[in-house]
């Protein structure tokens, strides 16, 4: 009988489906099937929300078939895109606008590093069981993020979908350092009480060592990878044999911990900061150093190497409240970023830009730079207390790098201090995390976002859970209510005055004439 008024109560089954089995058990597994698939459209119905996502395919895809149609001889103009959402079309992956894929000096007429500022706030991922960040990376092939936290534990989140994908304990200790080797293959992470361990991408552990008495700060690999370093909080740096974990050299000379340490990819460098004030540079084969440089007041709490361009550059922050790019040409900071309200954390390189950098600080501010805007000698950038004889005279005194203002600032990207900062292979993302244990995901401005200055990391209105609220670069853009609604009332005011006979139609304030039709 069950299956006598399923068969014809309006079925959308056709086919065999419709056709009313004779044996019960039949018709039973049919009853079931229709009523479990009447639940699942049942289901998706209710999930109207859309993920938050952003989807590099689509401009990587336009980007590669323009090259292949002979289409980018030439840099796209900094015009192209206007502010109208319709141009987000003409919106190039980060690849398309770095100069290493423009190498004609015809091609890069402009820095289009601009157009690649990660100023747009996307998703908010944090664990049940919340804890301080201390060290994220991103997977080398870009689509996971890895989250270390202080309760010792690995959380991978999705990117870009940015939804969690599982979570394991591996560490007993805070986790305070991870980095991937050059080739791929193999993950280091260092703990709270010194020990490194290895892994392989899928999280399978092969190795552990005891690398200091006390934390471990930073890791680097060496260009080939057959060796790495690790820093710690006894004061030395210290390299290790990669095949079996064997210590090969111990670098000593700074007087207190060291915060940070990176390996130049092809100088044979190594540059350490610490909270001594110095940053060195150490010859690895050696194990002697090179360089000390002393430009800083406080504890040097990153450093890093720059890693595409010429790679001539390093940049170091400190909780003087300042950043400086040392040449390592000349052993010499040629700018200091002296614009954050508080002490500075962590330092970032684009990895497509070479000339842009991000800085975050304590407070939960991050500021976006772009280098090669800096003009020596320029009224922008000189110190007022640096004096000129006369016009004529070209020289500048070292005093006239003092500043350099930020191209973009974002004042309330966390709550609290951000902890580490770290950009996607690709460049379109960029993930924060730190002291408010969460991890954060930022990505490039859409053409004509109308509230794109409202999010609550610009205006500090976060309220309950105020980033489920955010515009996050994939539904339609977002009305401005604010704008909205004074429009409207200025609209209403203005149709109980009189209309002003030299205005053109639709524009009915005076206010909005156009300049010489005054008198028609």
């Amino acid at each position: 009988m069950n299956g006598h008024n399923n068969g014809h109560n309006g079925s959308s089954f056709n086919g065999r489906y419709n056709k009313q089995p004779r044996d019960p058990k039949e018709a039973e597994r049919l009853a079931a099937y229709k009523q479990n698939l009447e639940q699942q459209l049942a289901s998706q119905e209710k999930k109207t929300a859309f993920r938050r996502i952003v989807d590099h395919g689509n401009n990587m895809g336009r980007w590669y078939i323009n090259k292949n149609l002979g289409l980018n001889i030439k840099q796209q103009p900094v015009g192209k895109v206007r502010p109208d959402s319709a141009y987000l079309i003409d919106l190039m992956p980060s690849l398309a606008y770095a100069s290493s894929s423009n190498l004609s000096r015809n091609n890069n007429k402009t820095n289009m590093g601009i157009m690649d500022i990660e100023s747009k706030f996307v998703h908010l991922s944090s664990n049940k069981v919340k804890h301080s960040i201390n060290a994220i990376k991103w997977t080398p092939e870009g689509r996971r993020l890895l989250v270390a936290s202080h309760s010792g534990e690995f959380t991978i989140w999705n990117g870009m979908t940015f939804n969690f994908e599982t979570i394991m304990q591996a560490h007993d200790s805070p986790i305070l350092a991870l980095e991937y080797s050059h080739n791929d293959e193999w993950l280091l992470s260092g703990d709270q009480n010194g020990g490194v361990k290895f892994w392989q991408p899928n999280f399978n552990n092969v190795n552990n060592i005891t690398a200091h008495p006390s934390g471990v700060r930073d890791i680097a690999f060496s260009p080939n990878d057959s060796k790495f370093l690790t820093c710690g909080d006894d004061s030395t740096i210290k390299i290790w044999n990669f095949n079996n974990g064997q210590e090969e050299r111990t670098l000593t000379g700074h007087h207190w911990e060291v915060k940070s340490a990176d390996w130049h990819s092809n100088l044979g460098l190594i540059v350490s900061g610490s909270k001594d004030n110095l940053v060195k540079l150490w010859d690895p084969r050696s194990a002697t150093c090179v360089s000390t440089l002393h430009g800083f007041k406080h504890t040097v709490n990153k450093t890093r190497f720059q890693p595409t361009g010429t790679k001539r550059l390093l940049a170091a922050v400190s909780r003087d409240r300042s950043c400086r790019i040392f040449d390592l040409r000349t052993m010499k900071d040629i700018i200091v970023l002296r614009d954050h309200e508080t002490d500075l954390s962590c330092v970032a390189w684009h990895p497509q830009h070479a000339s842009m950098i991000t800085t975050a600080a304590f407070n939960g501010a991050m500021n976006h730079y772009l280098l090669d805007s800096y003009i020596p000698g320029s009224d922008a950038t000189t110190n007022s207390s640096s004096t000129t004889k006369n016009k004529l005279d070209t020289t500048y005194t070292t005093s006239a790098i003092d500043t350099l203002e930020a191209v973009h600032r974002i004042p309330f990207a966390h709550e609290k201090a951000i902890l580490t900062l770290e950009y996607h292979p690709m460049g379109h993302l960029l993930a924060t995390a730190g002291s408010d244990k969460t991890a954060r995901f930022w990505s490039r401005g859409r053409p004509n976002d109308p509230r794109s200055y409202k999010d609550a990391v610009y205006t500090d209105k976060k309220t309950g859970a105020w980033y489920y609220l955010a515009n996050n670069n994939v539904n339609a853009i977002i009305a401005d209510d604010e704008g909205t609604a004074a429009t409207g009332a200025n609209t209403s005011l203005l149709n109980l005055q009189p209309r002003n006979d030299n205005t053109l139609p639709g524009l009915k304030s005076s206010s909005m004439m156009i300049p010489g039709l005054n008198n028609l």
